[in-house]
């Protein structure tokens, strides 16, 4: 799967890194259903961290379609809470 993180670029990760991915995703919608500020900026983080370690960057003039994109490590609670499916940013 293409994965973009908004301000950085793409990579890719393969699927079988997804539940992995999924439950840092379920834990990122449990905190800001909470209103857990703290809780959520350190998950956030540590989801993109865990996407940029199991990922290979794509070159930067490489154009595929994302099939998944994910906030700036700088992004709010409320500007994640406006991209987020019932499912949290990664479906599942």
């Amino acid at each position: 799967m293409i994965v973009r993180i908004m301000g950085e670029g793409q990579v890719r990760v393969a699927d079988s890194h997804f539940a992995e991915l999924n439950k840092l995703d379920d834990e990122l919608l449990a905190e800001m259903e909470n209103g857990d500020g703290p809780g959520f900026r350190h998950t956030l983080h540590a989801l993109l961290e865990k996407v940029r370690e199991l990922g290979t960057p794509l070159p930067d003039d490489s154009l595929e379609p994302s099939e998944l994109i994910l906030p700036p490590v700088d992004a709010t609670l409320e500007q994640v809470r406006d991209m987020l499916s019932d499912d949290g940013l990664i479906p599942g």
